[in-house]
């Protein structure tokens, strides 16, 4: 098959989605696929065996790391010259509206995922006004796809209520080799816990965005005297959540890759997740990989990973006390620990990156082989009267 890809985001940024990206690129080398990627200037010239197609973006206002491609750029000529089988969009915005124009134009099918819950990342950012109007644009951008792809059982019930059509599930994966309890490694433990090694170490691993809540760790740090806490990331809020907790037991590590980001994981005690805005979580399944007990809030793509009492611990959303007592019960409880944390690495062994990514080649497959589809043309963007007056907006501040 010949594939071109279209994403918002990719290297040198570090997220879930770049994450999913990278193994997909490695998947499609491995199984002798060809494939083409289009992605914001920035990104390397190569991943795998993927050549890459870098075009002019500017960063997005309200989050620096996102770098937006404006829509009217055209890549046809250069699609039609490579033939793809299929174009897929990964959490299509703005580069991805171009990549759907032109499949269209070529008559070449598309599959479209979703990877993040920007509608609620803006009411996480006080943007609240803007939550309806975002899921008209994601609704109208998705249903022009012949096939959407969500990572969870909770994504794809949210987006069929949402009106989002053609939808399938695609799980994510982990690497169950580099994610492992043997992993722990004594000067790894002593680096994290600010040199107590001794001490219960909780771990967090994800953006420092307003999004993912780590301000919520900080009272962990009052009312649990003697815990220590690594928050392994980077992002906007850095120096701010820097602040926040100046004076604590925290140690900040910025990024980890590769074989630190293992050492990292399987050397803390305890992981502890706050956003609630997840479609998928991949730190949660590298956690459990690792063997540890997560503590997560029951909302979101994490539902399909974390059983409470089970493998993990849950707590309400919105409740900051349950999630203190939630680790408090872990750090009181080594036996019940242990056996959540076993539990967990059981769970991720049968997680495995090669299963999830052969499930997205077969979709690619069956969509290539339907025959006698015609290309639908992009419609015009059209808001309801009734979600403009309830945005206070108009179709045009989309682009």
């Amino acid at each position: 098959m010949r594939i071109a890809i279209f994403t918002e985001t990719f290297l040198p940024k570090l997220d879930g989605v770049v994450n999913t990206l990278c193994q997909l690129l490695e998947h499609l080398a491995i199984r002798g696929h060809q494939s083409l990627m289009f992605a914001p200037e920035g990104a390397p010239p190569q991943y795998a065996s993927t050549p890459i197609i870098t075009l002019p973006a500017f960063p997005f206002p309200l989050y620096q790391e996102l770098h937006m491609v404006w829509p009217v750029v055209s890549v046809e000529s250069q699609l039609a010259a490579w033939r793809p089988d299929l174009v897929h969009l990964v959490n299509p915005v703005s580069l991805g509206l171009v990549g759907l124009r032109d499949a269209r134009a070529l008559g070449v099918p598309v599959v479209a995922s979703y990877h993040t819950d920007i509608p609620g990342y803006a009411e996480r950012y006080g943007l609240g006004l803007l939550r309806e109007p975002l899921w008209t644009y994601f609704r109208w951008i998705h249903n022009q796809a012949d096939l959407n792809l969500c990572p969870s059982r909770f994504t794809y019930n949210e987006l069929r209520e949402r009106g989002f059509e053609n939808l399938s599930i695609w799980g994510r994966g982990v690497d169950t080799v580099r994610f492992h309890p043997r992993h722990r490694r004594e000067d790894w433990r002593l680096r994290l816990s600010g040199g107590h090694p001794e001490a219960p170490l909780l771990l967090y691993v994800g953006r420092l965005a307003a999004e993912k809540r780590v301000d919520w760790l900080r009272p962990l740090l009052d009312v649990l005297p003697g815990v220590r806490l690594a928050i392994v990331g980077d992002g906007p809020l850095r120096p701010y959540l820097e602040e926040r907790f100046a004076g604590t037991p925290t140690v900040f590590t910025g990024y980890l890759r590769g074989e630190d980001l293992a050492r990292a994981y399987a050397s803390a005690d305890i992981f502890v997740f706050p956003s609630a805005n997840e479609t998928f979580g991949n730190v949660v399944l590298e956690a459990m990989a690792s063997g540890l007990p997560v503590v997560a809030p029951r909302s979101g793509g994490l539902l399909d990973h974390v059983t409470d009492g089970e493998n993990g611990l849950l707590f309400d959303k919105e409740d900051i006390s349950a999630m203190i007592a939630a680790v408090r019960t872990l750090i009181s409880n080594p036996v019940l620990t242990a056996r959540i944390a076993a539990a967990a690495r059981r769970y991720a062994e049968h997680q495995r990156w090669e299963v999830v990514m052969d499930v997205l080649l077969a979709h690619y497959e069956a969509l290539i082989q339907k025959t006698g589809t015609p290309a639908r043309p992009l419609p015009a963007l059209r808001i309801p009267k009734s979600e403009i007056a309830t945005s206070g907006g108009n179709p045009r501040t989309f682009f």
